[in-house]
């Protein structure tokens, strides 16, 4: 007899640019049953898009929408912290919010800065994704 395999959250979102690191991620976050759905996107358009068409289903969040939505900051044309902006005042009248987490590979303290003056609630993690990263979100 199968057991259905316990996830700490239904659906997350890893958003890079970079395809072997959302592999990779991706990998991590199934070993590990952080979530039972992962939704992959290799910009902040497409993903802003994506997110943009879900939410216009219902006023409220339907069951697809990520709990968690891994963003690199280093990204062509629309970079991360443009994306959490655009993000977030989408966001202002939603009650369900999903945490934000900063996965890069940038070491500039200027950029932990920049998130934390954007919002304390923003997580600010420096890639390789790893499972004690999982395990403390």
């Amino acid at each position: 007899m199968k057991t259905e395999n316990t996830y700490k959250y239904k659906n997350v979102m890893l958003i890079d640019d970079v395809e072997l690191d959302n592999f990779i991620n991706e990998k991590l976050i199934k070993t590990y049953n952080f979530s039972k759905n992962i939704y992959v996107n290799t910009s902040t358009v497409s993903a802003l898009e994506f997110l943009n068409n879900i939410t216009g289903i219902s006023g409220e969040f339907p069951q697809i929408y990520p709990e968690v939505i891994f963003i690199d900051i280093n990204m062509p044309i629309v970079d991360g912290f443009q994306f959490i902006h655009s993000f977030r005042q989408t966001l202002e009248k939603q009650t369900k919010k999903p945490k934000l987490v900063i996965l890069t590979s940038s070491v500039a303290e200027t950029d932990r800065e920049k998130t934390a003056n954007i919002s304390n609630e923003i997580i600010f993690l420096n890639k390789p994704l790893s499972k004690e990263m999982l395990d403390s979100l």
